[in-house]
Parts: C-alpha cells; structure tokens; sequence
C-alpha cells in the first residue's frame, strides 16, 4: 500500500458576503506575497556582490526576513481573512527562492489583472468538510459554501488542503486535495501487440504505431470566427464602463468553454489508450520550445499534447502500467522504420517518408510512431 495524493474539483456558490470574503482573501494573499518577495529582493541586492551562490544563501538566511504575522500587525485589514491562506503565501515565496537558487527564473511579484486569482488553505481540526447531503462545504471563516459535488469524497479519502479559485468570467471553483492509500500491481507487457507507440501530430494530436490517429477536432481553430467577432465587439467599448466589463466575461467564457471541450477530449482519449494497452511509448518533447521555434504556437497549444502526456502518465501509474518517454533527439522521423537507414534532408512538408535504401513509402508520422515503438520497447520491464 502507497500513499497517494488526488484532487477533486467542484464550482462554488457562494453568497454575496462570501463572495465578497473569497475576494478579500485571494488579494491579501497575494498582497502578503508581494510584501515578503519585495523584501527578499531587498536582501538579495544587498548582498548581490558575492559571487559563490552557496556563500551568498548563508548569507542571506542572517538578514531579517518578515513573516506573516509580523506583516498583520502592520497592516491591520489582513485579521479579516483566513490566515493559512497568508501562511500559504509565505511557504510560496520560500519555495519560488529556493528554486532560483536551484536553477530556476527570479520569482516575480503577482499581478492582480495577469496571475491567477486563486488562495490556499489547509485542513486543521475538521475545518474543511463537505456536509452529509454533499451539497455545502465548510471553509475557513466563509462556513457553509453552497458547491456542486458531482463526485463524493469517499470516507478513507483524508482531506488535506483546498484551493478556492476564481475564473476571469467570474466562477468559484473548489479543488480539494485528498490523501489515501492504494495497493498498485504492476503489470506485465504480455506481447508486443499490448505496447503503442505515439508520434506528435499537430492537426491530429497523434499517429500511432497501430496507424490510427486521434481525430482531435480542433477546438480553438474552430472557434476563432466566434473569438475574433466578441474580440471585436470589446475593443470597442469604453475603458472601465459596464459594457466592457460584460462583454469581456462573455470573451472569457467562450476561452474557457474551449479549455474545457479540450480537457475532456484529452481524458476521454488517454483513459481508453491506457484501458487498451499495456505500454505507451512517446517523445519526450519540449512543446514551448517547439511552438516559439517553429512558429506553430496556435497549432501546438490548440491540441494540448503536454497536458495529454500528464493524464496518460497518472491514469497508467494507476492501473500499474508503463509509459516511457524515449529522448527528443531521436531521430524518429528520419529514420526508416523498415531497413534503419537515415535520411539526412527531411523537409517539414515531406509528409510521406520515401526510403532510397528498400524502398519503403509509408506516412511520415507513422512511421516515426514504428520506429518511437522499436526504441521504447528496448526500456521495457517485461
């Protein structure tokens, strides 16, 4: 038995005070946020004259560091909302610093129009439960939320922290994170039939080794002509008045109604490719990279292949079943599936691979999939 951790999401309800309330505390949550990053930048100019990075962290943890209650006595307004959502921001600031120092980019302060609204609290002594008719939830300081639970959280499932969330069209949503255990046995590959291999495609998310293709519909660029006309109409309307503000919740909702035909898509695909087969075999791609080098960055984003990879990698450690990620350098597409010759010039709009060793003329991206399925199968544990 492990311990794992799971998510549930569900859209809040609330009343107008509560409302009022879940508002005041994403802001002072990202005020709190602003304040003790502002200061760490403090320190660090402070202390940017020495080279060693090692040094320069000993250095840092003797200067005077803030914390959230020291920030509360000043700022007086912040004993309105919910103090783990402050605390939150704290161990926030404390990671994204870390993570500097690890090789990551220098945190930056949090926009009240760019980043996203949301604040964090945890579970402490019952504080967090959903009511027996599964129709409220209690909140730290907001009590009893009216939400729509599609899904009941089951009784060995320990609820450890949630995330109230506000959209840019105006929606509560609630993602509650649970604790439970779970015995995983891992299967075995029974033949190379039960193994798939999966090859990029940007009109159709994927080629497989089987040579089916997901038949993604597309949803962004079917909905452009819709974006651009209400994308139109806002542009049009005055800075700050009434009519602006609904025509951009009707921009946004049309934004969101997209993410959400492509999330389910994404589901419904990875949970029958993972019921289907055994193993997965795919490339282990950098999708920004691609989007900014090839200028592809609407076709890339539109079929959502990072966040496809994700739900296939959780729902096969699920089950006990394998999807490996063979190197991006890999020379699938050049390489003929058949005899194992490499074609040095391969344009992007050669779409049929045509071998001048044995002649071979497949499709291009299925036969990057049979050579993908080849190298996987080799990092197989069988």
């Amino acid at each position: 038995m492990i311990k794992l951790n799971k998510a549930y999401k569900f859209r809040l309800y609330p009343c107008k005070e509560q409302g009022v309330l879940i508002n005041k505390t994403i802001g002072s949550a990202r005020f709190m946020f602003n304040q003790l990053l502002a200061e760490r930048i403090g320190n660090y100019d402070s202390c940017k004259h020495i080279e060693d990075k090692k040094e320069m962290r000993v250095a840092l943890k003797l200067l005077k560091q803030s914390t959230p209650a020291n920030i509360k006595k000043e700022y007086e307004w912040l004993k309105e909302v919910d103090s783990l959502a402050l605390a939150t921001a704290w161990t926030n600031v404390n990671t994204a610093y870390k993570n500097f120092f690890n090789g990551s980019r220098f945190p930056k302060f949090k926009s009240k129009h760019k980043s996203k609204l949301t604040y964090t609290t945890f579970n402490q002594g019952g504080n967090i439960r959903i009511s027996e008719d599964n129709k409220y939830i209690k909140l730290p300081k907001l009590n009893f939320v009216r939400v729509k639970a599609h899904r009941r959280i089951k009784d060995d499932e320990l609820i450890k922290s949630c995330t109230v969330s506000k959209t840019a069209s105006g929606k509560y949503y609630v993602s509650i994170l649970v604790e439970y255990e779970k015995k995983i046995i891992n299967q075995e590959v029974k033949s190379e039939e039960q193994v798939l291999g999966l090859d990029f495609s940007m009109k159709d998310l994927y080629y497989s080794s089987e040579g089916k293709i997901a038949n993604y519909p597309r949803y962004y660029r079917s909905s452009l002509e819709k974006l651009a006309k209400a994308q139109r109409k806002l542009s049009r309307k005055k800075k700050g008045s009434n009519n602006r503000n609904k025509e951009r919740i009707k921009v946004a909702k049309l934004h969101e109604h997209i993410a959400n035909q492509r999330k389910d898509f994404l589901h419904k695909e990875s949970r029958k490719l993972v019921d289907n087969f055994d193993a997965i075999i795919l490339e282990n791609l950098n999708m920004k990279s691609m989007s900014q080098c090839l200028n592809f960055g609407k076709s890339v984003s539109d079929n959502g292949w990072g966040m496809f990879t994700v739900f296939l990698g959780y729902k096969a450690m699920l089950k006990g079943k394998q999807v490996i990620k063979i190197d991006k350098w890999f020379p699938s597409s050049k390489m003929c599936s058949e005899c194992g010759c490499i074609k040095e010039k391969l344009l992007l709009s050669d779409r049929i691979y045509n071998c001048e060793h044995c002649g071979v003329s497949l499709d291009r991206d299925y036969n990057a999939s049979l050579n993908i399925k080849r190298v996987g199968m080799t990092q197989l544990a069988w």
